[in-house]
């Protein structure tokens, strides 16, 4: 079971789906992430995109997020996150959307719509990252997008401000707008 690394909720177990349709990010990955971000969190409005478990929303909500959507198409992913909202008290400070990424990403045109933050962690044997960086910069949807991918995918944009390789995984941060570079984990 995966746990919240640090912050309001360190330490706290939640539920992941069951079956192999997810891949939660390892903790250690996460800390990277996190680390990085540093006080970037802070009152931040956060997206969580292909959301699983809901593991790095709800670590953002953890660190000081003011609020988190999490986007999730498969249903046990989505009870999940549901049941993992409720039993953090969050329920005041998260939205959950049961719908494909990309279809929800093309209803949120205004600029009011934007997040502070985009978390993303798409399947690996899919082509969804590359896909979700071409749609970030076409029309950005945060001001800073941060997607975990395999190791090695090319042509992840032209906005990249910080990757780093661990192991098979990779975290690439991108931004659309003045934003505070992440800082060393």
């Amino acid at each position: 079971m995966p746990r919240i690394i640090a912050g309001q909720f360190g330490g706290r177990r939640i539920r992941a789906p069951r079956g192999h349709g997810t891949r939660p990010t390892a903790s250690r990955i996460r800390e990277a992430w996190f680390s990085a971000l540093g006080d970037s969190l802070e009152g931040a409005r956060v997206v969580d995109l292909f959301a699983g478990s809901g593991a790095l929303g709800l670590e953002a909500l953890s660190r000081g997020a003011m609020h988190a959507h999490f986007v999730e198409s498969n249903r046990r992913a989505a009870a999940a996150i549901r049941d993992n909202i409720r039993s953090l008290g969050v329920t005041d400070r998260a939205t959950l959307v049961v719908r494909e990424v990309f279809a929800f990403l093309m209803e949120r045109e205004r600029p009011m719509d934007r997040f502070d933050i985009g978390l993303a962690d798409p399947p690996y044997a899919s082509d969804a990252a590359s896909r979700l960086v071409a749609r970030f910069e076409a029309e950005p949807f945060a001001r800073l997008l941060c997607v975990e991918h395999r190791s090695g995918l090319a042509n992840l944009g032209r906005q990249v401000v910080w990757t780093r390789m661990y192991g098979d995984a990779q975290l690439t941060f991108l931004k659309s707008a003045p934003f505070d570079p992440p800082r060393e984990p």
